[in-house]
C-alpha cells in the first residue's frame, strides 16, 4: 500500500486514524498484535521496531525470546472491524540484539521467504504462484465444554436437514445437496458477500464464492492466484476478514476440518504453478495433461514427502477425521486430471498455458500458511532437483474413482496418515529437503514436532461422547 514512511505518515493525518495495529502471527499461523497511538508512528517505529516475547508465540526458547517486530508497510490497511480507526499493518520478526536486524529464522513469515529466494536460487524459477480454496462451515450456533462430569460439543444452522421438523419455514436443505444451492436457502449469501468487499477492500483479488456441498453451513470462498508470500499472508488476512464478517451478521465460522459428523469436511486445496522470467515452468502441449516434465517432477516430490508434509499442511488431529474416504476427501498417494480422489488433481478446465497448474488436495485451513506453503515448495524443489517422475514411481496418472476400486486394489496404492501421530512420525524421519539452504530451522522443526506430540497426548486422555455410546454398556 505505501512505499515509504511518509506516505504512511501522511496518510494517518489524511483519513484520521487513531491507532496503528500491528499484526504478527504464532506458531500456528493465529494472529496476534499490539497497537499503538497513531500519534506515536513515525520512521524509528520502521526502523527499530516493536519488541516483542517470542516465546508466547511457540517459536523462540523463554532464555532467548525477546525479538522485536519490523512492519511491512507495503501490508499496510485499514482495519473494518475497529470501531476506533486502525491502520493494520503486518511484518516480520527479527532478532532483538543484531544492529542489521536480522531475520528470526524460526518466524513464519520468514520462512516463506527465504522459500522464496531459495526457489530463485536454483534456478528452477523465480516465482511461485498459488491459489488456496477457503472452505468453511458458518453456523448460527456453536458451544462446547470439557469437565469432569461430561464433555459436549453442539452447533446448529437453521438450513440444517437435522432443522426439517423444527424449522418451519419451508427452507430447510436436504442432507448434502447444498451446492451452489440459491436463494431462498442461501440465507448467508449477504454475509459472505460483504466478506468478498472486505477480503477485495483488503486487496486480495476473489474469484468466486458459493454454498459448498454440506447443508450445514459449509461454504466455499476462492481468491485469485498470487504469488507465493503475498497469499501466505492474504491466508492468514482473509481468514480474519471471514470470522469477524460473520461474528457482525451473528454467526461464526470455522475453519476446522471436521466440525459435523458424516458431513463434507472443510479443506484448503492450494493450486500452484511456477514462472520464470514471466514464463509459465508448468506448461507443455505434448506433456501429460499438458503439463512439461518439471511439473511432473514437481509432483513427484509431493509425493514422495507427503506424509511428512501432512504434518505441517494438517497439523491437528481433527485434520484425519476429514480425511477419509467418501466425502471428496483424497487419501490415496497420486495424481490424476479432474479426479478428485487423488491427492494432487490437475483441473481440466484451466485451458491457457501461463495458468496451467495443479493442486495439491489435502492441506486444510488449520494449518500455518507461511510454514506449509513453504514446506509444499521446498517439497516441489526437491523433486525437481532429483528428477522424481510419480509415473515411475507408480503414482500415477489414476484416471478412475479411487474409492470405487476392488479392495484388492486398493491395497496395492498408499495412503495418507490415518492421525497426526503418523504424520509427525515421517516428519521426524524426513525433513531434509525442508532445511535444504537453511530455509526451515532444525530447531524449530523438533520444537514443532514436540509441540504436536504434546497435543496429540494430552487429546487422547479425554473421553467422547462416542466412546460413551461405543463402550459404556460394555
Amino acid at each position: 500500500m505505501f512505499k515509504n514512511s511518509e506516505e504512511v505518515i501522511q496518510f494517518i493525518k489524511d483519513n484520521d486514524i487513531q491507532m496503528v495495529d500491528f499484526k504478527m502471527v504464532d506458531i500456528s499461523g493465529s494472529f496476534r498484535h499490539v497497537t499503538i497511538p497513531a500519534s506515536h508512528f513515525n520512521e524509528k517505529v520502521l526502523i527499530n521496531g516493536i519488541g516483542f516475547d517470542a516465546s508466547n508465540y511457540g517459536y523462540a526458547l523463554v532464555e532467548k525470546s525477546d525479538m522485536v517486530f519490523i512492519p511491512d508497510i507495503a501490508t499496510a490497511m485499514i482495519d473494518p472491524f475497529c470501531a476506533v480507526k486502525t491502520l493494520s499493518i503486518c511484518g516480520n520478526a527479527m532478532i532483538i540484539d543484531d544492529p542489521e536486524n536480522r531475520p528470526l529464522p524460526q518466524y513464519p513469515r520468514n520462512i516463506t521467504l527465504a522459500a522464496a529466494k531459495y526457489l530463485k536460487d536454483s534456478g528452477i524459477a523465480d516465482t511461485m504462484k498459488i491459489l488456496p480454496e477457503f472452505e468453511f462451515y458458518l453456523f448460527d450456533e456453536a458451544g462446547w465444554k470439557l469437565e469432569g462430569k461430561g464433555q459436549e460439543a453442539h452447533v446448529d444452522f437453521a438450513q440444517s436437514h437435522w432443522n426439517s421438523d423444527s424449522e418451519g419455514k419451508g427452507n430447510v436443505v436436504p442432507f448434502q445437496k447444498n451446492y451452489h444451492i440459491a436463494k431462498p436457502y442461501d440465507t448467508s449469501y449477504e454475509c459472505r458477500s460483504e466478506m468478498v468487499l472486505r477480503i477485495e477492500e483488503a486487496g486480495i483479488p476473489v474469484n468466486y464464492h458459493h454454498p459448498e456441498v454440506s447443508a450445514s453451513g459449509q461454504f466455499e470462498i476462492e481468491p485469485q492466484l498470487g504469488e507465493l508470500v503475498k497469499m501466505a499472508d492474504a491466508t492468514v488476512m482473509i481468514k480474519y476478514i471471514i470470522k469477524n464478517t460473520a461474528m457482525k451478521y451473528g454467526k461464526c465460522a470455522t475453519f476446522m476440518p471436521k466440525p459435523v459428523y458424516g458431513e463434507a469436511g472443510s479443506g484448503m486445496h492450494v493450486h500452484m504453478l511456477l514462472l520464470k522470467d514471466g514464463k509459465p515452468v508448468f506448461y507443455d502441449e505434448s506433456g501429460y495433461s499438458r503439463l512439461s516434465k518439471t511439473a511432473h517432477y514437481f509432483m513427484g516430490g509431493l509425493l514422495k514427502h507427503i506424509d511428512s508434509l501432512c504434518a505441517l499442511c494438517n497439523p491437528s488431529t481433527n485434520s484425519y477425521k476429514r480425511l477419509i474416504p467418501g466425502f471428496e476427501a483424497p487419501v490415496t498417494v497420486g495424481y490424476a486430471t479432474s479426479n478428485r480422489s487423488a491427492v494432487i488433481r490437475i483441473p481440466a478446465y484451466v485451458k491457457e498455458p501461463a495458468m496451467r497448474r495443479f493442486e495439491l488436495r489435502n492441506p486444510d485451513a488449520t494449518c500455518n500458511p507461511y510454514l506449509a506453503y513453504a514446506a509444499i515448495l521446498m517439497a516441489g524443489i526437491d523433486g525437481v532437483k532429483n528428477r522424481i517422475d510419480p509415473h515411475e514411481q507408480g503414482w500415477g496418472p489414476f484416471d478412475m474413482n479411487l474409492y470405487n476400486l476392488p479392495e484388492e486394489e486398493k491395497a496395492k496404492l498408499s495412503h495418507l496418515p490415518s492421525s497426526l501421530e503418523q504424520a509427525l512420525d515421517a516428519l521426524e524421519k524426513d525433513h531434509d529437503y525442508l532445511t535444504a539452504g537453511g530455509v526451515f530451522p532444525e530447531d524449530l522443526i523438533q520444537s514443532y514436532i514436540r509441540s504436536k506430540r504434546k497435543e496429540c497426548a494430552d487429546l487422547a486422555k479425554i473421553p467422547t461422547p462416542a466412546e460413551f455410546d461405543r463402550y459404556f454398556n460394555c
